[in-house]
């Protein structure tokens, strides 16, 4: 064998060991790819029932604010009402009333005024008295 012929044989050598040193992480890029398809395949099939559940949710969440709806629609109609009950009250009773209540305010103060004038006056007496 002449040196080409040996210089052939470890090119041919050196090219055998690159490929098999660049198919070994091929074969496991290979098995990594194939865990991934079977993941996403896993997620997917998993997907459906879980938006299922999730519209089935939008729809019960849906019904209730429908209800809640309705409920303050009442309170509003309700509050409304009060406000114009109160109105009516202040406007036909109000005034009435108000100058009802100044009256006794001042049959009040009067009252206990002339009581502490009475007292005052007794106290008088008493000591020209002694």
């Amino acid at each position: 064998m002449s040196a080409g012929e040996w210089a052939a044989v470890v090119a041919a050598g050196a090219f055998v060991l690159l490929v098999v040193v660049v198919a070994v992480p091929l074969l496991k890029l290979g098995r990594t790819l194939d865990e991934t398809t079977l993941a996403i395949r896993k997620a997917h099939e998993g997907a459906g029932p879980l938006l299922d559940n999730a519209t089935a949710t939008v729809s019960q969440v849906n019904s209730n604010l429908e209800r809640v709806e309705g409920i303050t629609t009442n309170a509003q109609a309700m509050t409304s009402n009060a406000a114009a009950l109160t109105s009516l009250f202040a406007a036909t009773l109000g005034g009435p009333v108000v100058k009802v209540a100044a009256f006794s305010y001042g049959v009040r103060k009067a009252t206990k005024a002339r009581r502490k004038s009475d007292a005052d006056t007794r106290v008088g007496r008493r000591r020209r008295r002694s």
